[in-house]
């Protein structure tokens, strides 16, 4: 009797502590709720200016305006993961990364898929080339030459889409992998956003050696990737991204970060006016 006793009141005690471990609600991403503890933030990790790791050292403007964000939600241990393009639908829907700062611009075909914050900065989509070419001025110039763009980025989709005809499109993983083969001759150009671009021919090995060709053909509107319909979360982060910008905070982290490469974004536009959530 006294063991049947002692079974039934470990089952019982069981049975207290079971519903209180369901209802605690957190994933790897951090809690359900923003405000505290660890949150998971995806960047891109070889993207100077913008989002770059070097050792265990994170910098770029998307990674400031990250850190503002996380903090103006009250978040105290914020850690970053990589999110190349490719993937970064895939790291939200299965909750590993919580929110996406890497330059990612808001598209209706994303929006099927995710939602977004912001944006908190415009950009135009552009071209790089060697510093001695002189025929790429533009995308209709790009007739016979091979060009390299990111798998799952719109700048790769924008050339599919309208620009196809005559252009030879390789895709890598990563835009440092395109800037590489740029430099060694084996592409003639590599598109994405003339922010991402002025990055790569700040940087010392490429200094005087690479371009931006400085037309600019689209408008990107870089936005905070979260889960779909948490708009909840969406209202908070365009509250913090709209406190960065009146304190001066945005300006400061652009001019220490993109500001090293010398490109200037079009004032007309930036600093952009979130959108509303839904």
């Amino acid at each position: 009797m006294k063991l049947t006793r002692r079974i039934l009141a470990i089952g019982a005690g069981l049975a207290m502590v079971i519903p209180l471990v369901a209802c605690g609600g957190t994933s790897d991403s951090g809690s359900t709720e923003s405000g505290g503890g660890k949150v998971v933030i995806g960047i891109k990790f070889d993207q100077p200016g913008l989002g770059l790791k070097e050792g265990d050292n994170y910098t770029g403007f998307d990674v400031e305006v990250a850190k503002y964000v996380a903090k103006d939600l009250g978040y105290t241990d914020v850690q970053f993961m990589e999110s190349p393009s490719a993937q970064r639908e895939t790291l939200l829907q299965s909750g590993q990364v919580k929110m996406i700062f890497a330059t990612y611009s808001i598209t209706d075909d994303r929006k099927q898929k995710v939602s977004f914050g912001g944006p908190y900065f415009i950009a135009g989509q552009d071209l790089l080339v060697r510093n001695d070419n002189t025929d790429i001025t533009g995308p209709d110039s790009l007739n016979g030459k091979k060009l390299c763009s990111v798998t799952g980025s719109t700048s790769a989709k924008k050339i599919k889409d309208n620009y196809s005809s005559g252009v030879q499109l390789q895709e890598f993983d990563t835009y440092s992998k395109c800037v590489e083969a740029l430099n060694s001759g084996q592409i003639d150009a590599v598109t994405t956003d003339n922010v991402i671009l002025a990055g790569f021919a700040a940087q010392s090995q490429y200094q005087g050696k690479l371009k931006v060709v400085g037309k600019p053909f689209s408008e990107e509107r870089y936005g905070v990737g979260i889960a779909k319909g948490d708009t909840e979360l969406c209202g908070k982060i365009n509250t913090a991204i709209e406190k960065m910008e009146s304190d001066g905070s945005w300006q400061k982290a652009l001019d220490a970060t993109v500001g090293a490469s010398g490109f200037k974004p079009d004032p007309a536009t930036n600093p952009p006016k979130p959108d509303a959530c839904s």
